[in-house]
């Protein structure tokens, strides 16, 4: 192993979806800082181009609907060589689960765990072809901790966390890694609704032992490392950004102690 280098990426082709905003867009500028050429893939083009131009040559705009089967399976056969695969897309309705309608329940699962779905399969069978790759999803903390109102969104992401470690052990015999990466609050536009509320972000924000929220760029970071020969011998795996959100009860500091 060259320590020196074990986060190198040259060469290497990588496609992720998301990349118009949050953390997608700061996994992609990571990625191609560490030599990666990257396909920035969003169904907002706009913001897609706007991801690429921040990494110049490195990167190119790709218009993506993850909602889309026949288009992702399409995005696969156009760029058979990513070694790389990164989804971050999610959608999240904070309702209590009687006051959920149907529609809603569909929405959040289509995106959430349906795109997840066509996404590991179009570009992992192509992996499984070319005997390696990496496979990298969002999950959440919600998987394995849940509140009232976030019970569809974890339900989900905790399916993503069963499917990815469904293709470790199905794809690994083929030198193909799948892991999840579990963020804790991130300050991004699917948290909008919490940031309005001064109370509830405050909440949010005590909750973690570094007390604060994380910012997109900080989760980059476990992607690079995940995507890297890093991490080579690490698959099947779920990797906490939380800020110790699991790791503390945080509901009471014990006086005296």
């Amino acid at each position: 192993m060259d320590y020196g280098r074990m986060f190198h990426m040259d060469g290497r082709q990588a496609f992720v979806l998301g990349a118009g905003s949050g953390i997608g867009r700061e996994s992609a500028r990571a990625l191609a800082a560490h030599g990666a050429r990257v396909i920035c893939a969003d169904r907002d083009l706009p913001a897609a181009t706007e991801t690429a131009a921040l990494i110049d040559d490195a990167a190119v705009p790709y218009e993506l609907d993850a909602l889309d089967r026949a288009a992702v399976a399409a995005a696969a056969t156009e760029f058979p060589d990513v070694e790389t695969l990164v989804f971050t897309a999610a959608t999240n309705v904070r309702k209590r689960l009687l006051e959920y309608s149907v529609s809603e329940y569909d929405r959040v699962v289509s995106l959430n765990l349906g795109s997840s779905f066509d996404l590991i399969r179009a570009f992992g069978a192509n992996m499984v072809r070319r005997q390696r790759g990496s496979i990298i999803g969002m999950s959440s903390i919600r998987h394995r901790v849940v509140e009232p109102g976030q019970g569809v969104y974890a339900a989900t992401k905790a399916a993503v966390v069963q499917l990815l470690r469904t293709a470790a052990a199905e794809f690994g015999p083929s030198g193909v890694r799948a892991n999840a990466i579990a963020p804790g609050v991130v300050d991004t536009a699917l948290t909008q609704q919490i940031k309005n509320n001064p109370s509830w972000y405050q909440a949010y924000a005590d909750k973690s032992a570094l007390r604060r929220w994380a910012q997109p760029e900080e989760i980059a970071g476990a992607v690079v490392y995940l995507a890297s020969d890093a991490s080579r011998f690490v698959t099947g795996s779920v990797l906490y950004v939380d800020g110790g959100w699991t790791a503390v009860d945080g509901r009471f500091d014990p006086p005296g102690i």
